[in-house]
C-alpha cells in the first residue's frame, strides 16, 4: 500500500516555493515598499 504523502521537492518547489510567488501580487507590492525580506 502506497502512503498518501509522497514528497516531490521540485513539484513543492514550484508550487510553494519563491519563484512561485514571485510572481504574485503580495511579493510585488512588497518589493515596491521597499522591504528588506520579501519572503520568511
Amino acid at each position: 500500500m502506497k502512503r498518501t504523502y509522497q514528497p516531490n521537492k521540485r513539484k513543492k518547489a514550484k508550487t510553494c516555493g519563491f519563484f512561485a510567488r514571485k510572481g504574485s501580487k503580495v511579493l510585488n507590492s512588497r518589493r515596491k515598499k521597499g522591504r528588506k525580506e520579501l519572503t520568511k
